[in-house]
């Protein structure tokens, strides 16, 4: 069987980007693949479900750039699409003097995002959040929360609606390029099939890197598992906040950090941390798998980015098996908080993509071949700015011919 375009990944990433490519060419024969048997299985689904305004972001980053206008064509899908969401604000809480100056520093960033924001003192503070204790925030009122699986859901029967075909299941195993084509082996549940296509378009999140060996590109980076953990507060703490709150960043840091985020469907949830995962998709609380261990293990550049992070890592251990450590750290802002408040919730894992020389990426990394195109990294926050990744993978497939 003949496609024109393949897509690998049934994440928001990749389901944006099955649909736009369908609706810009509506003749193409689009084939969207997902190993899971549902769609948004992984980082869609387990994420903290914001729609980031780009504060932290590098000024002139695709990220910050993605970000800021994933950000309105979120609100307008769901508006279109009639899903619920609520633009309830961010405050991005200061503790003391030296994270008052690190905030002022990202008020400065946010100015050159061109992210509206507002300064308040301890006392507007404390009016606008009873609960919350801090010398200062900044106010970020674009930020909303929306439920990802549903916009996802949303986009896909636009794509199928458009004349897309949306194939569940279906696992790739192999991909071999020719001149003229690409064979895309996969394993599905009705047996093994190959199809070919005139370009593929991988989107594989946690199997970034596996999806683009399989096309023998050369890459000097691995996907690294990191699970961020997460608590959901007790039903009598849904109404101690209104806005997100989120602490003021450590740039010596590789992570944010604890924050306290409402959800749209009325809960608050507390958390991630960021910890080593020994699985790809381990979402339980012990989890191991053999193949992702020994892939972390064997990769030069984990070894070269614990020498550099091992205390931090040493405390996210910690404050995993000890969940009082986990409390201060959001005590530190919501003191009223207390260890019979916190409830157990899912884990989600990030796909950080780690470079040979031991780096984080922290923007988007893409690989390429005459036929096809690879998203390695897309790092939070992809959710918000899936429509204008789709759109900008869109335009480089055009430009590629």
């Amino acid at each position: 069987m003949q496609y024109d375009f393949v897509i690998i990944g049934g994440g928001i990433v990749g389901v944006s980007t099955a649909w736009q490519l369908q609706s810009r060419y509506p003749k193409k024969k689009v084939l969207l693949l997902e190993k899971e048997s549902a769609l948004s299985q992984h980082q869609t689904g387990h994420n903290s479900g914001v729609i980031h305004a780009g504060v932290y972001y590098t000024p002139g980053s695709l990220k910050a750039q993605f970000c800021q206008q994933g950000a309105d064509a979120t609100m307008d899908f769901c508006k279109a699409n009639d899903i619920p969401f609520e633009q309830c604000g961010k405050l991005l809480v200061a503790t003391d003097r030296e994270e008052y100056h690190r905030m002022l520093a990202l008020a400065e960033r946010s100015q050159a995002n061109g992210i509206e924001h507002e300064l308040l003192d301890s006392k507007e503070l404390l009016r606008r959040e009873p609960q919350i204790s801090g010398v200062a925030a900044i106010h970020v009122a674009k930020t909303g929360i929306v439920n990802y699986r549903q916009v996802t859901e949303a986009m896909a029967q636009q794509f199928v609606k458009a004349g897309g075909d949306l194939r569940l299941g279906h696992e790739v195993t192999g991909l071999d390029e020719h001149d003229d084509h690409i064979r895309v082996d996969i394993n599905s549940n009705a047996g093994r099939l190959s199809i070919n296509t005139s370009y593929l378009i991988a989107c594989a999140g946690l199997a970034a890197d596996r999806i683009t060996r399989l096309m023998e590109l050369p890459i000097d980076f691995r996907i690294i598992p990191f699970r961020g953990e997460y608590y959901r507060l007790s039903s009598r703490c849904n109404n101690v906040v209104k806005h997100l709150i989120y602490p003021i960043p450590d740039p010596e840091l590789p992570f944010l950090g604890v924050h306290l985020t409402r959800m749209i469907d009325g809960s608050i949830t507390i958390g991630p941390n960021a910890v080593l995962g020994f699985k790809r998709e381990g979402y339980e609380q012990y989890n191991f798998d053999l193949r992702d261990s020994w892939e972390t293990a064997s990769f030069p550049g984990f070894w070269k980015l614990a020498k550099q992070h091992w205390r931090s890592a040493r405390e996210e251990f910690k404050n995993s098996w000890q969940p009082i450590r986990y409390l201060k750290l959001a005590q530190k802002y919501c003191p009223q908080l207390e260890l019979s408040d916190l409830e157990e919730y899912p884990a989600g894992i990030r796909a950080q993509a780690v470079m040979a020389d031991g780096s984080l990426v922290h923007d988007f990394l893409f690989a390429e071949s005459p036929r096809s195109l690879h998203v390695c990294n897309a790092p939070s926050p992809a959710a918000t700015s899936a429509i204008p990744i789709g759109k900008y993978i869109c335009e480089l497939v055009s430009k590629s011919g």
